[in-house]
């Protein structure tokens, strides 16, 4: 678990692994733009400053084959249960479908 990381590093980061994973499955930013519909420039903008829309990092990740992993790093994260008492004081709390309003 990464505790510890600005939004700009986390950004690089997840560029830098896309952009390994692209060159590991030998495509060329022009070969994944042609097979996501992503463009170029989109693209190149993404791996160099780690700028991009939800909307085409999907993309790209599915011609990757690293959407599902992807999503399943999105889920929300059950904790294990420490005791008997907090298994039953969580099954009386219901979850939030709303944020509070303030």
């Amino acid at each position: 678990m990464i505790l510890f990381m600005t939004p700009k590093k986390a950004t690089e980061s997840i560029a830098e692994n896309v952009r390994e994973q692209r060159l590991l499955l030998n495509l060329t930013q022009a070969g994944l733009a042609k097979r996501s519909g992503v463009p170029v420039p989109t693209i190149r903008r993404f791996e160099q400053q780690g700028k991009i829309s939800l909307e085409s990092l999907v993309q790209l990740l599915m011609v990757l084959g690293t959407l599902d992993k992807f999503v399943e790093a999105t889920k929300v994260q059950q904790d294990a249960v420490a005791s008997i008492d907090s298994l039953l004081a969580s099954t009386s709390v219901q979850n939030r479908k709303r944020g509070r309003k303030t």
